[in-house]
């Protein structure tokens, strides 16, 4: 999971850095290059392309496609570190939502936690004044589908390849965003094709390491280590954007940071007295 931080980091400072081009059409760019990259390893590899969990997979490109819209449109108009913070929510829905999909429990202590960090978005988003209503609520709209991706990856652990779980999000993807691109197309010039495919080939290989993380750990726990982020997010913010915050909203991402240090801490040690009594 922190391998594919360090990935998804360098590619939402490409997103930002295409401002032009609409986000869907940079996730249609972004599907079309994993849908190759997918496809030729898979047929390489002579792994069965379409898998047999056909109904989660689905689902699970479905809810990927509208949750990486939102959020590439959130980089695209607000500040970067403002932008992944609010994403940061993500496992928080990812945990709420286990308790119905993949029936997982969440300790009272680890609500808590989640307070925490939900408080830390809530203060950041009210003192930093470039984030509207309304990107806010698709921030958080993002993070709830996002949520639910990554159930449907839960639901499926360990029965499907990473790589045709990763496989079903530009299949289902492409057709949805080809179509809204086709009538609202926006030619890039210069080294925005160059930005648009690396934008691809980066995001194709943190969704692998993600893919595998999800698959190998307990949702709530390797979920929180998304969190980290913030560390690559303030850091390329203020270099390539020149992006500042005043002490109100670094006290709120401090929250969310604690929030997630004490819940990776409580659920490991809870893990730990379940192997003990076992």
């Amino acid at each position: 999971m922190l391998i594919a931080g360090l990935f998804f980091s360098i590619m939402h400072v490409l997103v930002k850095l295409v401002p032009n081009i609409p986000a869907i059409e940079v996730v249609f760019f972004r599907s079309l290059v994993s849908f190759v990259m997918s496809y030729s390893y898979l047929k390489y590899a002579n792994i069965p392309v379409f898998g047999t969990h056909k109904k989660w997979l689905i689902a699970r490109g479905a809810a990927g496609a509208i949750a990486l819209s939102m959020y590439f449109y959130t980089l695209q108009n607000i500040p970067l570190a403002s932008a992944v913070t609010m994403q940061f929510l993500s496992p928080v829905f990812t945990s709420i939502l286990g308790i119905f999909i993949v029936r997982e429990r969440v300790g009272s202590w680890q609500w808590f936690f989640y307070l925490l960090a939900f408080i830390g978005v809530v203060i950041i988003q009210g003192f930093d004044p470039r984030i509207s209503t309304s990107m806010f609520v698709i921030g958080i709209s993002a993070s709830v589908f996002a949520g639910l991706a990554y159930n449907f990856i839960r639901k499926i652990n360990d029965k499907e390849h990473p790589l045709v779980i990763v496989f079903y999000f530009p299949l289902v993807t492409l057709p949805l965003t080809g179509v809204y691109s086709a009538f609202n197309w926006v030619m890039p010039s210069g080294n925005e094709w160059f930005i648009l495919i690396l934008i691809g080939i980066l995001t194709q290989i943190a969704q692998y390491f993600m893919t595998k993380s999800y698959q190998a750990e307990d949702l709530s726990k390797v979920a929180s280590l998304k969190y980290l982020s913030i560390i690559y997010a303030l850091g390329f913010g203020y270099i390539f954007f020149d992006e500042t915050f005043n002490w109100e909203v670094y006290g709120g991402i401090a929250l969310i940071i604690l929030g997630v240090i004490l819940n990776v801490v409580y659920k490991s040690r809870l893990q730990r007295r379940q192997k003990l009594n076992t």
